[in-house]
């Protein structure tokens, strides 16, 4: 079974998902963006091998997603930049720093994009090392 649009049959890795991690931050290309702030979404993927985690049911042998989503809250209350593009940049760089350079990839949604008539969102999308 595949996840996601990042998923390959064909990779060997276990994936752990994070899906709907919604975040206040203060980022925009109008002023009013970065003052006021609004709401994201967040979707990650982590690919890694599960299967010790689950033979042993040890949180050691697996990466801890809380350790992301409490670290994303904080990031999300202290940035403040015109792009979605640098915010998810800093996103991979700190779940480089919880869990190393393990195959990672992101969907970063506006929720709201202040563009008349337009009642949809606006996402990038981003991978890092994977195969």
């Amino acid at each position: 079974m595949t996840f996601g649009p990042w998923a390959e049959t064909s990779d060997p890795f276990d994936r752990i998902l994070v899906r709907g991690l919604r975040l206040w931050a203060h980022v925009g290309v109008l002023e009013q963006e970065r003052q006021l702030g609004q709401w994201f979404e967040l979707d990650l993927e982590l690919g890694c091998d599960l299967a010790a985690a689950a033979a042993g049911d040890d949180l050691a042998a697996t990466l801890d997603y809380s350790l992301a989503i409490t670290a994303l809250q904080r990031q999300a209350g202290e940035i403040r930049c015109l792009t979605l593009e640098h915010w998810s940049e800093q996103i991979l760089l700190l779940l480089e720093q919880l869990y190393g350079p393990v195959p990672m990839a992101l969907d970063l949604r506006k929720c709201r994009a202040p563009v008349p008539g337009f009642g949809g969102t606006v996402a990038v999308r981003r991978r890092r090392h994977w195969p």
